[in-house]
């Protein structure tokens, strides 16, 4: 699919990538210094109308600009959950924490889950991609754990729909924790302060991987928001808690810069799988996503849409982690990569198809920084997370 007549064919994917790493926007040639000094004035007046206008309920909002098809739901807070009444709850979360920082349990215990989900850096880890066992470099991000308790999916490719799976999948992948099933167990077998742990969490004292695969599961769905973020004191009726570019750059989110279209509801993500035109097919870099756990053709370089919550504390970004938060709104301004088709490609059925929702936007460098003034808006807190004391683990 290429950009429509009188504009020029699109760009081939390198440029446009290249493009998107800097400022797509120079200063017009002759403006005039009277309008120059005008927009300020401008900008403060609609970040007034705006401000009074999203300070009331969310049912009192502007409409939002949504493709038809698209169940959108409205922003709001993210909900706790619901607290369990099992008693033994507190114990499995506690072990859990445990396990989630013990490096031992993997193969060559050198590594743990925190290793890639790393409370300060908002669950994730900072890297464009992980490194997995022996120092190898993982092909994909490691996706921010925030509001897990929330998902449906997991992974980039939504390959499981437990996060006990989502556990067991990092066990077991020999480029990962490089970890069996009879090396955790025994493991933890030899301690017994994990016996105890694992008695009081569950009643009895033999560590099963399904238990240690619940504790940790347990422990991850404690990781939720916090409401700590401008946004959600906004939310809360302070008014005053979004600066004008971010009031201004919300509007934007829900209307012309079409992000709520997938980005939506508390956690902003509708949870579903789209091509945004990073598979790279064909090329060096390719990812086929959603379609190595489905082989369906249409599901060829989709990837789960992330959250937003925290967005400015989990970079780098996408499913192969080469982008910064600058990039990724260059790179949707202008449509997002549209591959074009080679000559020896043409009845290629897994030839990818870029969703119908991404379309060119032509934001100015303004629009830009209010939509970044937005995302930066849903930062929480820093959580520091000190990892716990871990029981000994007896000597063979």
């Amino acid at each position: 699919m290429t950009l429509p007549a009188p504009r020029a064919p699109a760009l081939p994917i390198f440029l446009l990538l290249a493009c998107a790493c800097r400022s797509a926007d120079a200063p017009t040639p002759g403006a005039g210094a009277a309008s120059d000094s005008a927009r300020p004035a401008v900008a403060a007046a609609e970040a007034a109308r705006l401000r009074a206008l999203y300070a009331q309920p969310a049912s009192a909002w502007p409409a939002p600009e949504i493709d038809a098809g698209v169940a959108f739901v409205e922003l709001g807070r993210v909900p706790r959950p619901p607290r369990s009444e099992d008693p033994r709850h507190e114990a499995r979360v506690d072990l859990g924490r445990m396990l989630f920082f013990d490096a031992r349990l993997s193969g060559p215990g050198q590594m743990a889950c925190a290793s890639c989900h790393d409370a300060e850096l908002g669950w994730a880890d900072g890297r464009s991609t992980s490194f997995g066992h022996a120092f190898q470099p993982l092909p994909r991000n490691a996706p921010s754990l925030l509001n897990v308790a929330f998902g449906a999916h997991f992974f980039w490719d939504g390959r499981v729909t437990t996060l006990e799976d989502q556990a067991l999948a990092v066990f077991e992948n020999p480029r990962e924790m490089h970890a069996s099933a009879a090396h955790v167990v025994e493991v933890l077998a030899r301690s017994s302060g994990y016996r105890a742990r694992f008695e009081a969490a569950f009643g009895q004292p033999e560590p099963t991987l399904p238990h240690a695969l619940r504790s940790i599961a347990d422990f991850e769905r404690t990781l939720v928001s916090d409401g700590s973020s401008a946004f959600d004191e906004f939310l809360d009726g302070r008014a005053d808690a979004l600066s004008d570019e971010a009031v201004r750059g919300l509007h934007l989110f829900r209307t012309r810069a079409r992000c709520a279209n997938c980005h939506h509801g508390p956690l902003l993500t509708d949870g579903l799988f789209h091509d945004v035109g990073l598979s790279y097919y064909g090329r060096k870099l390719q990812d086929l996503g959603r379609y190595e756990v489905t082989r369906d053709p249409a599901d060829v370089g989709r990837f789960k849409t992330p959250s937003l919550r925290n967005v400015a504390r989990t970079g780098p970004y996408m499913h192969n982690g080469l982008f910064d938060l600058d990039g990724v709104l260059n790179m949707y301004s202008v449509g997002m990569p549209t591959l074009k088709r080679k000559p020896e490609e043409a009845d290629d059925p897994l030839f990818p198809t870029k969703s119908p929702l991404l379309k060119e936007l032509g934001l100015d460098a303004r629009e830009k920084a209010d939509l970044k003034a937005f995302l930066d808006a849903l930062t929480e807190r820093r959580r520091r997370v000190r990892p716990p004391e871990l029981p000994a683990v007896e000597e063979r």
